[in-house]
């Protein structure tokens, strides 16, 4: 862009100027050079006001009046510096007046002439307004000194812009764009720049008039998680703006009462989003012997703006804290009064006892209103409290130690969470702590706001408030406050939101810790907080004993085992293998644990909890088990000891599938030898998966079995065999004989492992074994798989095919039978199949019309065998085809293969064939033409019944088809005549139909 200017009128440089000229936007290969006039008004080093030519609207000043202030900012020497215009009129008489008035209106005169008509018109009457006051307005010599001045914000853009992000509901970056606006406030805040207030209103308005929230409420639905995030941070800033220390009463009490006013509207969003979840008042501090009332019905309704509502109890001139926040070297007095005692601790530093998230919300609003250093105080003191409770809590629980771990339950003291906590205090101060260390690209300490395109680098400061002996850095600290919070031991808040909020705090919270690089002194802070975290008792969620619903520490031991594990293994896989529990499913709630439950949301003793996101939790805990089976990989000793917190611990098949599967990997290495310990241990997992969901439907079902007959061929010959011996632990009948056996004696497996002979037999003994009795148990579905096992054992395969003619009068189908008997007729047993086959047609019934049944080719292939046997076998199966079928071309097809060749061409030892085809006039296949003719006059009647003419061309075929078998015998003719004639008669109300019959069969 190229700048330039017309006029450029200035008054004092304390008082404001005016400033204007022209930005022109340089030529592009698509677009000519456009120029616009801009206007800026300025006062005591804030742009009060902007006019720009381009017309863009946004909260946002323009490119061209950013272009025009860098410039005035960069080149003063070129801009001309003029008095104000009043000034200059002053010095001029009455000819130049007169010239310069009608030279200005020349100039502009369709567009000012109007305008300068009406103000002569007023002039010269004497009753004018514009003649009541004295002077004129000067818009070039800015604003009275004690006027209010405030940098320029465009309030219907504000608004505008809100509600179309908001009626996007979160798509297209609308929530992104939305977060900007909420820093930007911030930034305002920082800036001390009283419209971070006012743009703050205009978006709450905007909020609150969001159409969607009175949708929500009449149809009871939860808004969406990313509005809810919006809410909670608009809430925040409420809270900071209330809690600016240098706020005039007028204003705060104006804010309150807006507050207060959306607050009380029915379609105010509440803090937990779940109706009524009671949470303590932010002044409150921490009583220590309360009994919290279970009654849900006495519950305070809270809002988004209830926290920022009771900051009005809260104030800054409390004399210790004035003190805190503006020395580095407050300490206490060496001559104490008794009142003082509690306001330090025993280095003499002072402490601030106040509600732990209350206290991080007035860090948070000194650092949001551009106190650091004050901020950075407060912080210290509030650790140093933290750290006092934290000693406290511990040498109490050390007296009480025994009697709890006897009881094996214990109480939460915390009132509430501070991980997912609305004003996020654990976050707040790591923030502040971590900003007074962070570095820019130069190596410089960087006071700026924080780069998120890159990740942080900080470096140790020591803290300018600790004790003359401390060699104590900020980074430090915020390690130690980022532990302290994260290990709280706190219950699991009620509502999917509330608990959705913990899962997503702890993880930003750890994303944050993973980028400080794990120096000396900061491994010896997480050593010596580690150690605390094991050792504490109801303050530490990684404590021996917790309460049955306390948060979960999964996600957290996994950051620590994986920072601890290089420079402390023992602490790092003690720490995590306590974590690894998760007591909501491991006790049954009952009266005497409840009744200990301080604090916290009101349980019924009965009641299972409802944890929304206890499947994300199971899967965190998996992978702290993943985390430690991949780290202890090759030690046999520690090994051992995670595969028994899994099995204790976890309780999902799924997900103990996974770990069985991520050991296999880990220890199957392809570029390396195997690791047999870890073989063993992913062996184990998938053996415990195999008893879980043996009894139970599971659809991975079939892809865990194979797996495990993988795993189990990998560990070797031994573990083979166990799970063939023990298979009704783990198998049922079906996957024993057709996955696991199968798999166990198949020529791959026998290759994979170089089996010897005996190691071969050894395994098809027990593979025979085992399909035996598997037929036994289950014969309709493991009959033939048992055969098939024992077909190189004639002892074996006897039992076998015993079992199978015993179950066929049973319960098996036609279908398993025939499936049997084809086998046995590919094996050579074609006497066998055919006493297999003809149990299975006694078992079949084939309609009429079922011309297409599955059945049809066994039925087939069981008269074919029949016939090959001999003409007594034929003559046997025929009465059994003539009473199970009913299918008319079914049976002419069957009597037509038989009259094709002569029966007995199997070649049986010890039988002769006749060579000569069979008669259909004599048995046995006289039985079967009669009922192959019966069978047509049947269906034949039945069709006709409700025959339509579209199927007239189709029934005249299937008479034609049924002549074909008429016509065997010899009066076949006379018969088929007969047959037609009858038709003719029954039917003769189908006009169309008999003439068609008449036309083909006379």
């Amino acid at each position: 862009m190229s700048v330039g200017f017309e006029k450029n009128f200035v008054v004092a440089p304390f008082r404001g100027f005016h400033l204007s000229g022209t930005v022109t936007e340089l030529a592009t290969a698509s677009e000519p050079a456009v120029t616009y006039k801009v206007a800026i008004s300025f006062d005591r080093c804030k742009i009060t006001s902007v006019t720009c030519g381009c017309g863009n609207k946004d909260i946002f000043y323009c490119a061209h009046v950013v272009a025009l202030s860098l410039y005035r900012i960069r080149k003063p020497d070129q801009v001309k510096l003029r008095l104000p215009i009043s000034e200059t009129l002053f010095q001029m008489n009455r000819d130049q007046l007169q010239k310069f008035i009608q030279y200005l209106i020349t100039a502009h005169h369709t567009e000012v002439l109007p305008t300068a008509q009406k103000l002569a018109d007023e002039i010269l009457s004497s009753n004018s307004e514009i003649n009541q006051v004295n002077g004129a307005p000067d818009p070039t010599a800015g604003a009275s000194i004690d006027d209010e001045n405030c940098w320029h914000l465009d309030e219907e853009q504000v608004k505008e812009q809100v509600k179309l992000f908001l009626s996007q509901g979160g798509y297209c970056g609308s929530g992104k764009q939305l977060s900007s606006m909420f820093a930007k406030v911030r930034e305002m805040l920082r800036m001390r720049d009283s419209n971070g207030a006012r743009m703050l209103t205009l978006i709450t308005e905007q909020f609150m008039a969001d159409p969607r929230l009175t949708l929500w409420r009449q149809q009871g639905t939860n808004m969406t998680d990313k509005c809810r995030q919006l809410w909670d941070e608009l809430g925040a800033l409420w809270v900071c703006i209330i809690l600016n220390p240098h706020c005039k009463l007028e204003e705060k009490s104006c804010w309150l009462q807006q507050l207060q006013k959306w607050s009380d509207l029915d379609v105010c969003p509440l803090e937990d989003g779940n109706y009524g979840h009671e949470l303590p008042n932010i002044t409150n501090a921490l009583p220590q012997n309360a009994i919290h009332s279970p009654d849900s019905l006495s519950r305070p309704r809270r809002t988004v703006f209830t926290r920022a509502i009771e900051g009005r109890e809260l104030h800054w001139q409390d004399s210790h804290l004035q003190r805190i926040i503006s020395s580095d070297v407050y300490t206490a007095p060496a001559c104490q009064r008794e009142s003082e005692r509690l306001l330090f601790n025993s280095q003499g530093q002072p402490l601030w006892l106040e509600h732990v998230p209350t206290a991080c919300a007035r860090v948070d609003a000194l650092r949001s209103h551009g106190y650091p250093k004050e901020a950075l105080r407060l912080t210290v003191a509030i650790i140093n409290t933290l750290r006092l409770q934290q000693q406290r809590q511990l040498e109490i629980y050390k007296h009480q130690k025994k009697e709890l771990l006897q009881r094996g339950t214990t109480t939460i003291t915390n009132l509430e969470g501070w991980v997912g906590h609305p004003l996020d205090p654990t976050g707040c101060l790591f923030l502040t702590l971590t900003e007074a260390c962070r570095l820019n690209d130069d190596g410089y300490l960087e006071m700026s706001d924080m780069n998120e395109s890159r990740p942080p680098v900080y470096q140790h400061v020591p803290v300018a408030a600790g004790s003359p002996n401390s060699s104590e850095s900020y980074l430090s600290l915020a390690l130690e406050v980022a532990l302290m919070g994260l290990g709280q031991q706190r219950v699991m808040p009620e509502g999917l939101y509330a608990q959705d909020k913990v899962c997503r705090n702890e993880e930003q919270l750890l994303s944050q810790l993973q980028e400080l690089q794990l120096d000396d002194e900061l491994v010896q802070t997480l050593q010596k907080q580690c150690i605390l975290l094991l050792e504490g008792g109801p303050f530490s969620g990684l404590g021996e004993v917790i309460h049955r619903e306390s948060v979960p520490m999964h996600t957290f031991a996994k950051y620590l085992f994986s920072a601890l594990l290089p420079h402390d293994p023992d602490l790092s896989y003690k720490l995590a293998l306590r974590a690894m529990r998760l007591p909501v499913l491991e006790n049954s709630a009952s009266a005497g644990d409840t009744s200990h439950l301080h604090h916290t949301v009101s349980v019924v003793p009965s009641r299972y909890p409802r944890w929304f996101t206890l499947g994300h939790l199971e899967s965190q805990q998996c992978e702290l088990a993943s985390t430690m089976l991949t780290a202890a990989k090759g030690d046999t000793l520690r090994l051992r000891t995670i595969l028994e917190a899994i099995q204790k611990h976890i309780h999902s098949s799924s997900l103990i599938f996974k770990l069985a599967q991520d050991a296999f990997k880990i220890a199957t290495p392809t570029d390396s030898s195997t690791d047999s310990t870890l073989l063993n241990v992913a062996l184990e997992l998938g053996l415990q998966v195999m008893r879980m969901t043996l009894s139970t439907l599971n659809w991975r079902r079939r892809e865990m079995v194979r797996w495990l007959v993988t795993c189990a061929t990998e560990v070797g010959v031994r573990a083979l065999v166990s799970i063939l011996q023990s298979w009704y632990t783990l198998f049922t009948p079906t996957e024993a004989t057709s996955i696991v056996a199968a798999t166990a004696v198949s020529h791959t497996t026998i290759l994979r492992l170089s089996l010897d002979y005996p190691q071969r037999e050894e395994l098809a003994s027990c593979a025979r074994t085992l399909a035996l009795q598997c037929a036994m148990k289950d014969p309709q579905s493991c009959a033939l798989s048992a055969l098939t096992l024992c077909e190189k054992d004639h002892i074996a395969f006897e039992a076998a095919y015993q079992i199978a003619i015993d179950a066929a009068a049973g319960g098996m189908t036609h279908s398993q039978l025939f499936t049997i008997a084809r086998y046995m007729e590919l094996r050579g047993y074609p006497l066998r199949a055919f006493k297999l086959a003809s149990l299975a047609m006694s078992h079949l019934n084939l309609a009429y019309n079922q011309d297409t049944h599955p059945a049809i080719n066994d039925v087939l292939w069981a008269c074919a065998l029949s016939h090959s046997l001999g003409k007594n076998e034929l003559a046997a199966l025929i009465p059994l085809v003539v009473k199970s079928v009913h299918c008319a071309t079914v049976l002419s097809d069957i009597l037509r293969r038989c009259t094709v060749t002569a029966p007995g061409l199997a070649g049986i030892p010890g039988r002769r064939s006749s060579g000569k085809l069979m008669s259909t006039d004599k048995a046995p296949l006289r039985q079967l033409l009669d009922a192959t003719i019966n069978a047509y006059i049947n269906t034949t009647h039945s069709r006709l019944t409700h025959i339509s003419p579209r199927h007239y061309g189709e029934f005249i075929e299937f008479l034609s088809k049924a002549r074909e078998t008429f016509l065997l015998p010899q009066d076949g003719h006379l018969q088929f005549a007969q047959f037609i004639d009858n038709l003719k008669q029954i039917y003769k109300g189908k006009k169309k139909l008999m003439l068609l019959v008449r036309e083909r069969f006379g």
